[in-house]
């Protein structure tokens, strides 16, 4: 778990440091149903505080879908009401990962995610008060299945 923080920070920085946003190389449809794992908070209460789906209490994602079209179409649908109403800023699909990042209007909240087809884990980060001094995340873990076998 702690490689794929290493690799989803990696893919943030370096899709931040990129003027190119966007990278499909894969035709894909997935629907995936995601059981919460853990949550790491950082807040007024919490530094980096790590919580497991007994001591916190979480949904799980029922039916996720993840549509990939090449050159730029990357839908992701059911994974938070931000992401079912807003246009993804960036946007990467390939044969191992599929990586998404959202801001509001105002740059001050956002969310990405990064979804690893071999593992099925899905982490799920949502960065508040982003212009303030002390931000606020909320770093989810999921564990997903694929409902539809062919892919």
């Amino acid at each position: 778990m702690k490689n794929f923080l290493i690799v989803f920070f990696y893919f943030i920085i370096l899709t931040s440091a990129k003027a190119q946003n966007t990278n499909i190389t894969l035709n894909l449809d997935l629907n995936l149903n995601c059981k919460f794992e853990k949550v790491i908070l950082k807040n007024p209460d919490y530094n980096f505080k790590s919580f497991t789906k007994d001591q916190i209490k979480r949904k799980d994602i029922n039916k996720l879908i993840i549509e990939s079209k090449i050159p730029d179409v990357l839908n992701v649908k059911n994974l938070s009401e931000f992401f079912n109403t807003i246009d993804l800023e960036v946007k990467i699909s390939n044969k191992d990962i599929f990586l998404i990042q959202a801001f509001d209007k105002e740059r001050n909240y956002s969310e990405s995610a990064v979804y690893t087809r071999k593992t099925g884990e899905l982490i799920h980060e949502i960065t508040t008060n982003i212009k303030e001094e002390e931000k606020e995340k909320d770093i989810s873990f999921y564990s997903c299945k694929n409902n539809n076998k062919d892919t």
